[in-house]
């Protein structure tokens, strides 16, 4: 069932939000060559808990760390690890999630280590515009397969793959709530969406294949070409003036050259 959110509690969602967007930035901020996605993870979970938030991931469905650490060709759900080490030229999608009150906020990030390659910097913009892209879509009286018609001819115009086993999801008290959010589709397909929703967009978007493995680990996933893999999500409300972010903004922070957050 989709939980409606009144205008009351979608102000209460702002500070699930705003905590999480703080912890990206600030864990952004630390990516360079030489430091563990553990050191991130730790950094993240000080942030979230400092400001009387708890981590949204941490526990989940048995996930151990307070942040998902994906790098290179691992779209999502990277465990964070004091050996994993962080080296030139990577790319690393963050994922951080906070609970305040009760409430989710749920946003990640795609971070340049160091000096990317020019694909890996191509891939990254699109998958940004992606973010943006269906975003636009997210009004009133649309439909989900609006948001995923947008990202995947978007994607797609560029050559990149589309995952199909992973998708956005509705946010609230709960961080995976109703609808599904796809990020293909077809126009005018799908839920309809309404006022007072609250979904998560996450383009994750690949330079090969759109199929994936899930590791050893039971959490990490990985392109099964070993193709990099980008991704980036924001949590909204749909409001009659437009979408309203509630996490970090489209033309906010991105992965630059320095790998922190602009």
């Amino acid at each position: 069932m989709i939980k409606i959110k009144t205008p009351q509690e979608i102000e209460e969602m702002k500070k699930a939000g705003a905590l999480s967007k703080m912890a990206l930035r600030h864990v952004g901020a630390m990516v360079r060559p030489g430091v563990s996605t553990f050191e991130l993870d730790q950094l993240a979970e000080q942030m979230i808990r400092m400001h009387a938030g708890r981590p949204a991931f941490k526990g989940y469905g048995g996930f151990p760390g307070s942040i998902c650490a994906s790098l290179n060709d691992a779209v999502v759900h990277g465990i964070p690890n004091p050996e994993v080490i962080l080296r030139d030229g990577d790319i690393i999608s963050i994922d951080t999630g906070a609970i305040v009150e009760g409430w989710v906020g749920d946003n990640a990030w795609t971070f340049f280590v160091g000096t990317p390659s020019q694909e890996a910097q191509a891939l990254c913009e699109v998958t940004l515009d992606c973010l943006k892209a269906g975003i636009a879509q997210a009004i009133p009286g649309n439909h989900v397969g609006d948001i995923g018609y947008a990202i995947q001819s978007l994607a797609e115009a560029h050559g990149y793959g589309v995952l199909r086993d992973y998708v956005g999801h509705g946010v609230g008290r709960a961080m995976h709530e109703e609808p599904n959010v796809a990020n293909f589709g077809k126009r005018g397909r799908g839920v309809r969406l309404q006022e007072g929703m609250v979904i998560a967009i996450e383009p994750m978007i690949t330079m090969g294949s759109n199929h994936v493995n899930v590791g050893a680990d039971g959490w990490i996933v990985r392109t099964v070409d070993h193709s990099l893999a980008a991704h980036y999500e924001n949590t909204l409300a749909i409001t009659a003036d437009g979408p309203r972010i509630l996490t970090a903004d489209a033309e906010g922070p991105w992965c630059n050259l320095q790998g922190g957050v602009m």
